[in-house]
């Protein structure tokens, strides 16, 4: 059985989420603030944790830096009324996977999580992916070129892998936001190509090239 950690100061958000998610058979565990939340994550083990970015003592952007500084990687999805792009983005950066606005829909955010442990399945089934020098170890989710290990970001590294099991096939920015990011929203087309360009300079040493089609999208290739 999946487990899930909510961390969420509203009680009504916190209920209808574990009702929900308990009705789909996930074990679920609950916290009402950054504390809590952060206690709770250290001590299970949980394949996702949903986490509001406004909450009292750690906020959740500074729950998701530390998860992730500790190794946790469980998928981690943010429900926040924040919605500016520079607020999806630092999301991102510190290490989320999702990104949700509130007022969110119960759906939708289950079905997120559904085609986030889908795509942790694919990719536990699968141990390597090389494209040229570009090596993936998928069970270490380490990536290197050569003999150098290259330092990626979780969703820097889910982007790699998408590209590379595509090699030579151009997938456009709508196609790389519903696989990667599991969300439409307007303006989003900017946060592929922002994790495009620094995925190409932590590649620019390789024989990997992640060319981009006008108006189309992105495609990966081997020198």
């Amino acid at each position: 059985m999946k487990k899930i950690l909510i961390i969420e100061d509203e009680e009504g958000i916190r209920r209808l989420l574990r009702y929900d998610l308990r009705q789909m058979d996930f074990e679920v565990d609950s916290a009402r603030d950054g504390r809590e939340g952060m206690e709770f994550a250290k001590a299970n083990k949980y394949d996702v944790i949903i986490i509001d970015w406004m909450l009292p003592y750690y906020s959740g952007v500074e729950l998701v830096e530390s998860f992730r500084k500790d190794g946790i990687d469980a998928i981690l999805i943010m429900l926040t009324a924040k919605d500016e792009e520079s607020d999806i983005l630092e999301a991102f950066e510190a290490g989320v996977d999702d990104y949700l606005t509130k007022p969110f829909s119960p759906r939708e955010l289950t079905a997120r999580i559904k085609a986030h442990l889908r795509r942790a399945i694919i990719q536990a089934q699968s141990h390597l992916i090389e494209v040229g020098d570009v090596r993936i170890f998928l069970d270490e989710h380490r990536v290197s070129i050569g003999d150098e290990t290259v330092e990626l970001t979780k969703k820097e590294f889910d982007l790699l892998v998408y590209l590379l099991q595509n090699e030579n096939i151009v997938l456009s920015r709508d196609q790389i936001l519903t696989e990667i990011w599991n969300y439409d929203y307007d303006g989003d087309t900017r946060i592929v190509d922002v994790h495009v360009f620094k995925l190409r300079n932590k590649l620019e040493s390789s024989s990997v090239r992640i060319n981009s089609l006008r108006g189309v999208g992105y495609v990966a290739k081997r020198e």
